[in-house]
């Protein structure tokens, strides 16, 4: 199960900076839990089966030309019937004029109004895109979370392997972080991850025996980067002689973060091991593999032919 989010109204209004012609009594208590916004077509014609009153009301040039073509009594009872299921808001779009029923309807059933200047399509858009991504499902993670050669990398393992010192060098090597210690992930679609740092320590790197590093003033801003999407987990482990570990690369190993298969590569560490120049090939490596390139069987194959041509 993972937590429900919300965005206050308030902050959506301050976002897209929407004009609030009707403030209900709880303007400032009403949460936005469904990124999804409705279009009351259907609605407005008295149709409510599967209506989904979580929703954002979106009313755009269509539904304000049909309600202007309705009777007062006609506009009335619409409005009336649609208001009665008290949805978060109703925002009006292109500043088309709302007739003044629908306005007096909406103080009687304490509903907000909002207004703005832009085309529909395009303010629907960008509020489900802001509003998936602000109410996506996220969990934390400890570790380093770097964009190497543009992949992003999530590197785990137990404190004291070496993860934030391998960061710095990765960073030297002109790579960029994006999380050392807590990396918040969020997932933004059925198959997209995309990780953060949380507020209070975004860029900032914890070296033991020096201490807290500001990486964007150390290295530059250039060095750091707000989110990146998760293409690679490493697993940092310490080395042990009795386990055996898959040295060609043939077995392919996922981890599965919040319901997402992401491609995972185990790393054994031991004294000498340089860490970030592991981490470069890594990403490279799962780079061509999305590609469609496997080195692993390639070079299987090649092994295959030889011997076969040997038996000849």
């Amino acid at each position: 199960m993972f937590t429900v989010y919300s965005v206050p109204l308030t902050t959506l209004v301050k976002e897209f900076k929407l004009e609030v012609a009707h403030q209900a009594s709880d303007y400032e208590e009403i949460q936005l839990t469904v990124a999804d916004v409705s279009r009351p077509g259907l609605q407005l014609t008295g149709y409510f089966d599967h209506f989904e009153p979580m929703r954002l009301q979106v009313l755009g040039n269509v539904e304000i030309s049909y309600l202007q073509k309705l009777t007062q009594a006609e506009r009335e009872k619409a409005m009336d019937r649609y208001y009665a299921y008290k949805f978060p808001a109703m925002l009006v779009t292109r500043y088309n004029p709302l007739e003044p029923v629908c306005l007096e309807l909406a103080k009687k059933h304490d509903i907000t109004v909002l207004r703005c200047r832009e085309a529909t399509s395009t303010i629907v858009s960008a509020i489900v895109a802001y509003l998936s991504a602000a109410l996506a499902p996220r969990i934390t993670r400890h570790g380093v979370l770097m964009e190497i050669y543009g992949e992003g990398v999530l590197v785990l393992g137990e404190s004291g392997m070496g993860k934030s010192e391998a960061a710095v060098e990765l960073l030297k090597r002109g790579h960029r972080l994006i999380a050392d210690d807590a990396v918040e992930i969020r997932k933004v679609s059925g198959s997209t991850l995309i990780g953060t740092a949380p507020d209070l320590i975004r860029n900032y790197v914890e070296l033991r025996g020096i201490g807290i590093v500001n990486v964007a003033k150390l290295f530059g801003m250039g060095a750091v980067k707000s989110e990146n999407e998760i293409d690679l987990v490493v697993n940092v482990v310490p080395w042990n002689n009795q386990a055996t570990y898959d040295r060609v690369g043939l077995e392919e190993q996922y981890m599965e973060i919040l319901d997402v298969q992401v491609p995972m590569n185990t790393i054994p560490i031991t004294p000498g091991r340089n860490l970030a120049v592991i981490l470069e090939v890594a990403a490279m490596n799962n780079r061509q593999r999305q590609m469609g390139y496997n080195p692993a069987k390639e070079f299987t194959e090649q092994i295959d032919t030889y011997f076969e041509q040997s038996n000849l």
